[in-house]
């Protein structure tokens, strides 16, 4: 895949994902393998308007490139001005979210809510396009619903805007996260344009992104909510298409290894309180498949700093290999 400087084959990018995507995921990401990584959603709006929150969302570390930063909006002025402030900050690329289904994005003519107006869609990815120097990316989904599934134009007017790359995610944006999605029509838009596409949704096993690129002939795949529950997912991925063998899944205390390390980011990026607040939704992926964990994951939840989650965590872990039948529900662990 060819995308401005960068050159990358079988490329295995990290969704954009809001409130999930922040610098310490994403570095966790890159280090496991994610060849490009992403923001979170940016406003356009709060961007021009100079909400700090906002801003924050696009800082980014020299270790996190290849990098993008994602915005999305429903008004060409607004786009133009926060691709210009995101230019700034000198990341890889600028992706444009055309594919968000949320109601109060698609409501204000924003995210998947373009594609009930494809000239508006078309104006603003030209407006973008035309006003940064950096690589623009488009992600969009397959249409509106199952009775307006329109990729191969949309795909081909893309393209003539001068962006770069398409990613498809392919549901509909009636089906949200819901139901499977279909890949089918990724081979057609291959055959109707000549940039990249990378193929988005429902990729979260290495055998399901090893099938995609097979019967796609995509240039790289998407991986979003699979790398919540397994960031390793990605030096599977590559494993496996370099290979055809798995990786060994990551032992418990590969993966208590790497919570650690991820939540000493997060404390370190966003103050311990907060970042220990914010960790809690990483729980779920960390701490699963071992006796007592559910419990496990309840009574962290009630901490707020770090020093006390590892020392939980410890004395699990001495339970465990002292005797794991000892490991019972109705046992609490808590200090």
């Amino acid at each position: 895949m060819q995308l401005g400087n960068l050159s990358i084959s079988n490329a295995v990018l990290l969704a954009p994902m809001e409130d999930v995507t922040d610098i310490p995921f994403r570095l966790i990401c890159k280090r496991l393998g994610a060849d490009i990584v992403y923001t979170e959603f940016v406003n356009s709006e709060g961007l021009i308007r100079h909400s700090e929150k906002t801003k924050q969302k696009m800082m980014f570390l020299p270790e996190e490139r290849p990098f993008g930063i994602q915005i999305y909006g429903g008004g060409e002025g607004s786009m133009e001005q926060a691709a210009r402030i995101a230019e700034q900050l000198q990341p890889d690329l600028i992706d444009i979210n055309c594919g968000c289904w949320v109601r109060n994005v698609v409501g204000h003519g924003a995210g998947a809510g373009l594609l009930k107006d494809l000239p508006k869609m078309q104006r603003i990815i030209a407006t973008v396009v035309n006003s940064v120097r950096l690589p623009v990316t488009v992600k969009t989904r397959l249409g509106w619903d199952t009775e307006s599934i329109n990729i191969i134009d949309v795909a081909r007017m893309i393209e003539d805007t001068g962006a770069k790359a398409l990613t498809i995610h392919c549901r509909t944006r009636a089906q949200g996260h819901k139901g499977d999605p279909d890949y089918s029509w990724i081979s057609a838009v291959k055959r109707s344009v000549t940039i990249p596409i990378i193929v988005n949704g429902g990729i979260d096993t290495p055998e399901r992104a090893k099938d995609v690129f097979e019967t796609t002939g995509c240039d790289g795949i998407m991986i979003a909510r699979g790398a919540i529950q397994n960031p390793w997912i990605f030096a599977e991925v590559k494993h496996f298409l370099l290979t055809g063998k798995r990786l060994p899944e990551p032992s418990f205390e590969q993966r208590l290894q790497l919570l650690r390390e991820h939540l000493h980011l997060s404390a370190q990026h966003k103050g311990e309180r907060c970042g220990v607040i914010e960790f809690r939704k990483h729980y779920s992926g960390y701490l699963c498949n071992q006796p007592g964990v559910s419990k496990l994951r309840s009574e962290l939840m009630h901490y707020v700093e770090v020093q006390p989650i590892f020392d939980h965590i410890d004395r699990f872990v001495k339970v465990l290999t002292t005797d794991i039948t000892t490991v019972e529900p109705r046992e609490s662990l808590a200090a």
